[in-house]
């Protein structure tokens, strides 16, 4: 009688592994580049404009980084 044996690999091959590190790099940077957009945008905005959207000068960084949440 023969047997097979077959090799359960548990992790990602080194490819896969780089091109979702490479991936995840390039969706922070994306993320940061948007929050830097949003906190430019909001900091341009006048006191009222702001009172506006329920947010005071205080609140500009915690918003644009949570984005509302």
């Amino acid at each position: 009688m023969s047997t097979v044996s077959l090799t359960h690999r548990t992790g990602p091959d080194f490819f896969s592994r780089f091109v979702e590190g490479f991936t995840t790099f390039f969706e922070a940077i994306g993320e940061g580049r948007r929050i830097a957009m949003r906190y430019e945008y909001l900091s341009r905005l006048s006191d009222e404009a702001l009172a506006r959207r329920g947010l005071t000068r205080q609140e500009i960084a915690s918003f644009a980084v949570n984005g509302g949440k």
